[in-house]
């Protein structure tokens, strides 16, 4: 079985929303039918004994249910809206702090070098991350609706505890989950878990009441009998609102076993390291993954590396595989190896307490089907003097027709594009990439730094006489010269360094921010390319729908045909030097998507920057499954010549971005 790709994962992703949404009605359904019950049971004799069925649509039975539905919606929409401010809510839930950008913990630093690395490299915006200071066990998890404004959480025992090829398996996994559109379900599920919940709450709220009470009753007490029947009633909703829980639970585990399971392929295909995310996984079986500090354990189960929540019924209710089994799944024979190494300093009894009591299972299919990219020892790490250059992005020739397949994926090349960077960046430059102020005024560098002083002086003066967004000479002077000696390659990738400190922006600054951008953008009475793709990133990721995910609007190239005229003609146009060529160019990539001739679809003569920023926004509307063939459409004209230069390298990103597809570095 082949390893599923990007786009087949987002598309899984959302099936398995809908799944979700169907069990969920489903678990509603059993619990309001097992409510009634009770409620029949209750209320018999004042309804002559009549039989069920009767009972359930009189009065008394219509209104029972009415309460159970209403309840249970209740309960779930109140955690939805709760998690309406996305994956910074999640982390304050569960009593994480954010980690500072130029914290001077080496261990904080390490997981941000790590994680700013991995981000580069995938063509990401960085997460924004944060630690749980007070938990001891080994874990990590990712929240947010989309994977610009992902948030990562990460335990102290994790960053603590890991060496750093570890921790890095830790954070590919984590990774995968954000490529993989898992944190939109993972989100949602706790919504729903929180309404069937809402029974067994409010039952143990009545039984604690009738208990309560009964304390102060007394022999002159006449309301004993209603009080024994509250506790009775109380005792009812309790064993029937955890049964719903119970089959919640199962939900959750048959939902995230799965993705597990591929989280942890991901990883060791984005780190080429098998030893990594298997060491981890078998220093979790050493020690534990469990949140002993949060009471919100249970609910993020699903979400987290390892499993957070002790609980009974393991082997059926855990939401992970057991330890030995992901580990021999990675690599077979990962297990005894890591055993081996570990033989002369830990004890015959924590060493099988480390694989959970398990048999080892045979190796999943993804296992033996990419073998070839596992087997790579961890000293295959690829590590770069910090004097080196840093090779403008390209892409092979060779490579264009599968550009759709480099879509969430981080390669070797990526890697070592994002080591050289990081490594050549000034520490001053980098350090104000995590500083509101710098951020800002990294964006006034992007768009100026190719000018003269003059003209960047007079272009400045546009800027609004604000203690925030007006030009600041001092910072620009840090900025600027670091963006010349490194060349256009730094561009995209300061940004997405950028993109925490921007996200702290309220959004009425974030308005303002743009607002600047399109000023400067405009000063010279013409857009190039990176101009257009600036503006259309921080609209994407800084608008006011930045964390909103986008629903699936076409399931066919029909009705986005003109979309996709704009963009192609746009691209053949970039990718051909004259007209002919041009032409020619553009009915090649879209004759794919024409059913009829591409007659009916003529290349057009001129694409505006708001025509292409539309027809962006339409194409994101198609299903996942239809995104490649756009994708290696673009590709086919931005390699018709062997040669990619930066302009087409950038329109290439753009397109990337507006379509929620990371791109990573196109480097040879």
């Amino acid at each position: 079985m082949a390893h599923p790709g990007f786009f087949q994962r987002q598309a899984s992703a959302r099936r398995n929303t809908s799944f979700l949404v169907l069990l969920f009605l489903t678990a509603v359904v059993l619990i309001t039918l097992a409510v009634c019950v009770v409620g029949y049971l209750v209320t018999r004799s004042e309804t002559s004994g009549q039989p069920f069925h009767y009972w359930l649509l009189s009065s008394h039975g219509l209104i029972t249910a009415s309460a159970v539905v209403i309840l249970i919606c209740m309960g779930s929409l109140i955690r939805w809206v709760d998690l309406a401010g996305g994956g910074s809510r999640v982390a304050k839930m569960v009593g994480a702090r954010p980690i500072d950008p130029d914290t001077r913990d080496s261990h904080e630093r390490k997981l941000r070098n790590i994680v700013e690395e991995m981000a580069i490299a995938s063509g990401v915006s960085v997460p924004e991350l944060y630690i749980m200071d007070n938990e001891t066990g080994i874990n990590a998890f990712v929240a947010g609706y989309t994977p610009g404004s992902a948030v990562m959480v990460v335990t102290h025992g994790a960053i603590t505890q890991l060496t750093r090829d570890e921790l890095q398996g830790v954070i590919g996994h984590e990774f995968s989950h954000i490529f993989n559109g898992d944190m939109r379900l993972n989100v949602r599920l706790i919504a729903l878990l929180a309404g069937i919940l809402m029974i067994g709450q409010i039952g143990g709220f009545l039984l604690r009441s009738s208990f309560y009470s009964g304390g102060r009753t007394t022999a002159r007490n006449r309301d004993s009998r209603a009080q024994m029947a509250l506790g009775l009633l109380g005792v009812a909703l309790f064993v029937i609102g955890y049964v719903g829980v119970f089959f919640g639970r199962l939900i959750q585990a048959a939902v995230s076993r799965q993705r597990e399971t591929l989280a942890d392929a991901s990883s060791v295909q984005f780190t080429r390291n098998p030893d990594g995310i298997g060491g981890a996984l078998f220093k979790i079986g050493l020690r534990s993954s469990y949140l002993d500090t949060t009471g919100h354990a249970n609910d993020m189960n699903h979400m987290c590396f390892g499993e957070a929540a002790r609980m009974k019924f393991s082997s059926l209710l855990a939401s992970h595989p057991p330890i030995e089994q992901r580990i021999n799944a990675i690599q077979p024979g990962l297990m005894a190896r890591l055993k081996s190494r570990l033989r002369d300093t830990e004890s015959g009894a924590r060493l099988r307490t480390a694989s959970g009591g398990n048999r080892p299972s045979a190796a999943s299919s993804f296992a033996s089907d990419t073998a070839d990219l596992y087997t790579t020892a961890s000293d295959r790490r690829r590590t770069s003097p910090a004097g080196s250059a840093i090779a403008a992005p390209v892409l092979e020739m060779a490579s264009a027709q599968t550009l759709s397949e480099r879509v969430g994926t981080i390669s070797p090349e990526g890697e070592d594009f994002a080591i050289k960077l990081l490594q050549r960046l000034p520490s001053t430059f980098r350090g104000l990439l995590y500083t509101r102020a710098g951020a800002i005024q990294l964006c006034y560098a992007l768009l100026t730094s190719d000018l003269t002083q003059k003209q960047q002086a007079e272009c400045l003066k546009l800027l609004p006489n604000h203690s925030l967004f007006s030009a600041q000479p001092d910072l620009l002077a840090k900025l600027i010269p670091a963006l010349q000696n490194i060349g256009e390659a730094v561009r995209f990738p300061a940004l997405e360094l950028a993109m925490p400190a921007l996200r702290k922006l309220d959004p009425d600054e974030r308005a303002e921010l743009i607002k600047n951008v399109r000023k400067l953008v405009g000063a010279d009475n013409r857009v190039t390319l990176f101009e257009l793709a600036l503006t259309s990133f921080l609209s994407r990721h800084l608008g006011a729908d930045a964390e909103r995910a986008t629903p699936v609007r076409y399931r066919s190239y029909k009705s986005v045909m003109p979309a996709l005229q704009r963009l192609l003609s746009l691209l053949a146009r970039a990718g051909s030097g004259d007209e002919q060529g041009a032409e020619s160019l553009y009915h090649e990539a879209i004759a794919g998507f024409a059913s009829n001739g591409n007659t009916d679809q003529p290349i057009l003569a001129k694409v505006t920057m708001r025509q292409l920023q539309e027809a962006l926004k339409a194409l994101n509307g198609l299903s996942p499954l239809l995104k490649p063939a756009v994708i290696d459409a673009c590709g086919h004209c931005i390699t018709y010549d062997g040669v990619i230069e930066t302009r087409e390298y950038e329109l290439m990103r753009l397109v990337a971005d507006q379509m929620d597809c990371p791109m990573p570095p196109m480097v040879v």
